[in-house]
């Protein structure tokens, strides 16, 4: 597996570490459980990377120098993908290994994979995970390079099989790209069971210092593209006493966003409403998800939309805007909303909505978990494995 911009194990809700990295890490692990020997290869994000970390049974990370060591822009990653790549031969070739298949992560990683596939002789499987094509027509946030887009496009069309995450995202492959529908299969992505499970709220809720009035729940990187401005409009359409609090959990080092939030905090006079958290270790969010009365996407874009699924792991409801698999995930009206796009009177509805429910919150959450039980890692884990092997058994089959 590669993820050669985004190290698996980085801080999660940071410039480029999000649900790619849960993915690429949990996928890697239960593979591991499976049974199967799992490499996952990324560059060094930090000088005190150790060559390999172990991530469970049959399964390993394994840092290799592409550039400078330390965190670089993602696009800066290109002009170094030639060494990535050979430092990947250097390192198989001295521990004698052999691979039957590669899974890219990503653009900059499928043109790592790319080469390796005609090297080894290898199927080659691609997830893209978001689409530089589908961005810029969305026109927010900051526009994907040319680059981009034409090597998305390439690798379309020279890889063995695409892997999606959604039936939207398929279709935008095809229309935006020529991709062959023929080798695009449909995989959702997953959810720790384990990890995000319900806690007690109220005992949730201490331990977070939290008081008894209502709580919104924001989880993602902070950028525009995520909608929190949105949000935080929504926020200010609520009148009367007391007003419900939003936690937002991100990253904070995005300070040019930050800094544009706040100021239209206060602009809508929302300022001792709202608090910015940072990042949150992964461990800690079942915690806030618990505490919290709802959970919000805002998002003009998700490739799938891991922050639904832990939030309703965790027996939270949702309102969310109709991007990624949100509308296949939530049940409307039972286990939260989906609004047809981030107008904050749509977010402010349904918020309100869910806020004033009065049903028993026990049993709210059961239905909240049961909803996403058949999307636990074991469950994905297994169809990405047949994929595999029908992949390898064409491969064979060709070769004959």
């Amino acid at each position: 597996m590669l993820s050669a911009h985004s190290c698996p194990l980085g801080r999660l809700g940071t410039r480029d570490t999000g649900g790619m990295s849960v993915y690429v890490l949990e996928l890697a692990r239960e593979l591991g459980r499976c049974g199967h020997l799992v490499d996952v290869y990324t560059r060094v994000h930090d000088p005190k990377d150790r060559l390999i970390y172990e991530l469970g049974p049959n399964a390993r990370l394994i840092h290799l120098r592409a550039g400078e060591d330390g965190e670089i822009h993602k696009l800066a990653v290109y002009p170094h993908l030639p060494d990535f790549a050979r430092h990947l031969e250097d390192f198989r070739r001295r521990h004698h290994l052999r691979y039957d298949l590669i899974y890219s992560h990503y653009w900059l990683s499928a043109w790592v994979g790319r080469h390796l596939q005609v090297w080894w002789g290898v199927p080659h499987m691609v997830m893209f995970h978001t689409l530089g094509a589908v961005k810029n027509a969305l026109g927010v946030g900051e526009t994907e390079p040319e680059l981009r887009l034409r090597t998305e496009e390439c690798l379309t069309k020279n890889c063995h099989r695409i892997v999606a995450a959604t039936p939207r995202e398929r279709e935008s492959l095809i229309s935006y790209y020529g991709a062959p529908a023929e080798n695009i299969s449909v995989i959702p992505c997953g959810v720790n069971l384990e990890l995000f499970r319900p806690m007690d709220k109220e005992a949730a809720r201490r331990e977070l210092g939290l008081d008894g009035g209502k709580y919104i729940l924001f989880v993602g990187r902070i950028e525009p593209l995520k909608g929190v401005d949105k949000l935080l409009q929504a926020l200010s359409y609520f009148s009367g006493e007391p007003k419900p609090r939003l936690l937002v959990i991100g990253d904070e080092n995005r300070r040019d966003e930050l800094k544009r939030l706040r100021k239209l905090c206060r602009e809508l006079g929302i300022q001792d409403l709202v608090s910015f958290l940072g990042v949150v270790k992964q461990e800690e969010l079942p915690r806030f998800y618990s505490a919290a009365d709802v959970s919000v996407v805002p998002s003009h874009y998700e490739s799938f939309g891991l922050v639904t699924l832990e939030s309703l792991a965790c027996g939270t409801p949702v309102v969310a805007t109709n991007v990624g698999d949100n509308e296949n995930i939530i049940r409307q009206g039972q286990t939260g909303y989906v609004v047809p796009d981030n107008t904050p009177h749509l977010l402010a509805e349904r918020m309100a909505l869910l806020l004033s429910r009065r049903d028993n919150a026990a049993e709210l959450a059961r239905l909240a978990r049961a909803s996403v039980m058949g999307f636990g890692w074991s469950t994905i884990a297994q169809a990405v494995i047949r994929e595999c092997q029908r992949l390898l058994a064409g491969e064979a089959a060709c070769r004959r």
